[in-house]
């Protein structure tokens, strides 16, 4: 008999962000690039930041990798690896989304819930334009290789 921990994919990549959105859909071009490697056991996906579906999504595998954009005013493409497994992320992790609840927030309460992965690791990248139709910065596209790099070592 299987159960609900035998069926968990082995890693999960969650990008996180808004395509529409310049430097916000860096998360969403790490999972990119990770779903083109096709690596076995490795299952990569996009995420809007819904809270419920982000909460759900860290159920799904036993190392759970998280990448989002920053707004924190730092310098564009730094890059933030937190370890969510072990400490708490601060409620101001992520970019302002005009929500009051996002990555963190969201993380958060699945750790309320007992819901966390056995490994939960967050990377977040300093964005620099986040206007609505913009592309994706030239510091902030570095930085998504650096992840990558990053991840595949990881992974």
């Amino acid at each position: 008999m299987t159960t609900a921990a035998d069926e968990k994919t082995s890693t999960l990549i969650i990008g996180v962000g808004n395509g529409w959105r310049g430097d916000d859909a860096v998360g969403l071009v790490v999972a990119r690039r990770i779903q083109e490697k096709r690596l076995p056991h490795v299952r990569a996906i996009e995420q809007d930041g819904n809270p419920s579906a982000l909460i759900h999504a860290l159920q799904e595998a036993h190392a759970v990798f998280v990448i989002d954009a920053l707004q924190a005013g730092a310098s564009p493409g730094r890059i933030v690896r937190l370890d969510a497994s072990r400490e708490p992320i601060a409620r101001d992790f992520g970019p302002s989304r005009g929500h009051s609840f996002g990555v963190a927030q969201a993380i958060e309460t699945a750790r309320a819930l007992n819901q966390l992965p056995e490994r939960l690791i967050v990377y977040g990248i300093e964005g620099k334009n986040f206007a609505l139709g913009a592309p994706v910065s030239f510091e902030i596209e570095q930085a998504a290789e650096a992840v990558l790099d990053r991840l595949l070592q990881e992974i």
